[in-house]
C-alpha cells in the first residue's frame, strides 16, 4: 500500500488588483512553500481591465503582477515555487508572453503555461466584457506538463488551490469531497490577509498593524491547515477563518464549476497557535452551468456634496435641493439621488464635527447632462443659497460608470483549454456529471436560551460579521463565539429582526442561511447594490461596512453573554 501523498503548501500573495506589493517576496522567503497564488481580478477589475483595452488591444492583464515577477521570479525558481495567479484577467495570453519575455531576460529557465476559453464576450453584443468562471482543472492540465507558471484569466478565486491541489494528489473530476475540501480553503485564502486578521470584527484580539498572508497545508483527503509564516503579523483563529468563510457567500450550497462544496458541512478546530484545521467538508456534483459576469457601460454619473454647518440643518437642504432641482430642470439627469448624512453634532466644538452632508448624485447616458449642467448649477449657487454654502470639491465632467449582470450558460458553451509553454493545447472537458441547486432543508436550531434578565446593547458585543458583494446583492455573514451567544443568536436574529435593525433592507428580499457547525447566520440582501460594484448605487458600494453597521445596532440582549 503506497504512503499517502506529501501535503501541499500552497499560500497567496494577493486579494486584489492593488494589494500589498511586497507580498510575493515576504510570501517566498518566509517559510516553505510548494505553490503561490495570486488573486487580481474582481466584479470592478475586469471592467477597469475592459476599459484598458478599450485603449490598448494588447493590455488587459494586471501589469502589477510582471512588475512583481521581475523582483522575484528568480527566487520562485530558486525555491522551486510555482506560481499560479488569474493576474492574465482579459489576456492570459498576452500575460503568458510577457513572463517569457521577462524570463528569458532575465535569464531564468521557467516554463509558461496559460488557461483560456473563458472570454466569451463576442457571444454577448454590447459587453465590454464578458468572462465565464472557470474550473481548476486547465490549471491542473498545465502543472502536470510541467508548467512553473500558470496564467489564467476569469477562473474561480478557489479554483488557483483546486488546481494545484488536484494536480499534486492525483484528483479527477468526480473527487467531490477531496475538491470541495480544496474549494474550502482556496475561499479561505483568496482574500489574502482577510483570513489572518485583516478587517476583522474583533480585531484588536491581536497585532493586525501588518497582517501576514495566509497558506494552506492541504492534505490527499481534502482537509487542510489554515495557517501563516513564523513571525509574521495578524493571527488566524477558529474567528477569522469563519469570518473569511462567510465572506461572499450564500446558503448551505457554495457551487463552483468543478464541485458544489456543502459549507454546512465544515468543521473548524484549533491545532495550535495561529492553526485551524478545516475538516468534514463534503461535496457534490457542480451545477450544469456556468456563471458569466457580464460587464458594460452603463452610462455616466457625477455628484457634489454640499456642507450643511450648524442649525437648521434640514431647511438648509431643503433650500439647495429646491434650488439644484430648479437649475437642472431643462436637461434633468436620468437618476437624481439625494443623501443626508447627519454628521454633525449639537454644540460642537469645531466646525467639522458640527457639520452635516448633503450628498447629490446624478446619472445619464449623456456625459453633458451629469457634468458640465451639474457643476454649473452648484457653482453658481456659491454665493446664492444657504448661510455658509461650501462643498466637499467641486464636481468634475461626470465619469463612466459600469453595470454588472451574471447570467448562465451550458459548461459545454465554453471551450476551456490549457495552453502549454511550447504552444501546445490540452482541451479541458466539463464535468462529467452535475446536479442542478436546489435549497438546503432547514438545519434544526438549537434550544433557545432560558428567559433571563436583558440589557439594551450592541449586537457586535456578541457577534462578529463581515459583508460583501455579489452583483448587485449583499450578504452579511454573523456569527457567534460561545454556545450560548449561538443559541441566542439564531432565534433572535431572523429575516424579520434583520429589516427592522437595516432599514435600508426593509423594501428588499432578505433571505438568511443557517449553518450550525459555524454556528453563523448568513444574510442575502437582494438588490441592495443596484447593478453592481461598479454601478456606485449607494454610499458603500461593495457593502464592506454593512456588517459593521449591524454590529452597531442595539438589541435587548442577555446579561448572561455580556
Amino acid at each position: 500500500m503506497s504512503a499517502p501523498a506529501a501535503p501541499l503548501r500552497i499560500g497567496n500573495a494577493s486579494g486584489f488588483y492593488g494589494d500589498r506589493f511586497d507580498a510575493v517576496r515576504e510570501m517566498l522567503t518566509g517559510g516553505e512553500l510548494d505553490v503561490l497564488t495570486g488573486d487580481y481580478l474582481a466584479e470592478l477589475t475586469m471592467l477597469i481591465l475592459g476599459r484598458d483595452r478599450l485603449k490598448d488591444p494588447a493590455a488587459g492583464y494586471a501589469r502589477t503582477f510582471l512588475r512583481q515577477l521581475e523582483d522575484c521570479l528568480g527566487l520562485a525558481h530558486e525555491r522551486g515555487v510555482r506560481i499560479v495567479t488569474n493576474a492574465g484577467g482579459l489576456n492570459p495570453a498576452g500575460l503568458a508572453a510577457a513572463v517569457r519575455k521577462l524570463a528569458e531576460r532575465l535569464g531564468i529557465p521557467v516554463r509558461v503555461a496559460h488557461v483560456e476559453g473563458d472570454d466569451l464576450t463576442a457571444e454577448h453584443p454590447g459587453s465590454l466584457a464578458a468572462h465565464a468562471y472557470l474550473g481548476g482543472f486547465g490549471i491542473t492540465a498545465c502543472l502536470r506538463e510541467g508548467a512553473d507558471v500558470v496564467v489564467t484569466g476569469r477562473v474561480t478565486d478557489a479554483a488557483l488551490v483546486t488546481g494545484p491541489a488536484a494536480a499534486h494528489f492525483g484528483w479527477g473530476p468526480t473527487d467531490h469531497d477531496r475538491l470541495a475540501g480544496a474549494v474550502v480553503a482556496g475561499h479561505v485564502l483568496e482574500c489574502g490577509t482577510q483570513a489572518t486578521g485583516g478587517n476583522y470584527a474583533f480585531f484588536r484580539d491581536g497585532d493586525v498593524r501588518r497582517p501576514g498572508f495566509p497558506l494552506a497545508e492541504l492534505h490527499e483527503d481534502g482537509s487542510c491547515v489554515i495557517t501563516k509564516h513564523d513571525g509574521t503579523g495578524g493571527f488566524v483563529d477558529i474567528g477569522t477563518v469563519t469570518a473569511q468563510l462567510l465572506y461572499e457567500t450564500g446558503g448551505a450550497r457554495y457551487a463552483g464549476p468543478d464541485v458544489t462544496a456543502r459549507l454546512d458541512t465544515v468543521r473548524l478546530g484549533r491545532q495550535g497557535p495561529d492553526r485551524v484545521r478545516i475538516e468534514g467538508v463534503r461535496g457534490e456534483a457542480p451545477p450544469p452551468t456556468l456563471k458569466v459576469g457580464l460587464n458594460r457601460l452603463g452610462g455616466f454619473r457625477n455628484e457634489v456634496v454640499f456642507v450643511l454647518t450648524g442649525l437648521d440643518v434640514e431647511d438648509k437642504a431643503a433650500l439647495v435641493r429646491e434650488q439644484m432641482t430648479d437649475a437642472l430642470a431643462k436637461s434633468p439627469p436620468a437618476e437624481v439621488r439625494w443623501e443626508l448624512a447627519r454628521t454633525d453634532r449639537s454644540d460642537a466644538d469645531t466646525e467639522e464635527t458640527a457639520s452635516a452632508l448633503l450628498r447629490l448624485v446624478v446619472r445619464d447616458p449623456d456625459q453633458q447632462t451629469v457634468g458640465r449642467a451639474l457643476s454649473g448649477a452648484a457653482i453658481e449657487l456659491a454665493l446664492a443659497s444657504y448661510p455658509g454654502f461650501h462643498v466637499v470639491a467641486p464636481p468634475g465632467k461626470g465619469a463612466p460608470y459600469g453595470v454588472f449582470e451574471a447570467v448562465h450558460v451550458p459548461q459545454a458553451a465554453v471551450a476551456h483549454a490549457a495552453v502549454l509553454d511550447d504552444g501546445r493545447r490540452i482541451p479541458v472537458p466539463g464535468a462529467p456529471d452535475t446536479r442542478v441547486l436546489d435549497d438546503v432543508p432547514d438545519p434544526v436550531l438549537p434550544d433557545p436560551l432560558p428567559p433571563g434578565p436583558t440589557r439594551r446593547a450592541p449586537l457586535g458585543r456578541v457577534a462578529g460579521a463581515r459583508s460583501g458583494d455579489k452583483g448587485g446583492n449583499a450578504n452579511v455573514g454573523v456569527w457567534a463565539r460561545t454556545d450560548d451567544a449561538w443559541r441566542w443568536l439564531a432565534h433572535e436574529l431572523t429575516a424579520d429582526r434583520f429589516r427592522e435593525l437595516m432599514p435600508e433592507s426593509a423594501p428588499l428580499t432578505v433571505v438568511r442561511h443557517v449553518l450550525p457547525n459555524l454556528r453563523a447566520l448568513n444574510f442575502v440582501v437582494e438588490g441592495i447594490l443596484g447593478e453592481g460594484v461598479a454601478s456606485q448605487a449607494r454610499f458603500d458600494p461593495q457593502a464592506k461596512a454593512l456588517g459593521e453597521w449591524l454590529r452597531s445596532r442595539h438589541l435587548d440582549i442577555p446579561e448572561s453573554l455580556l
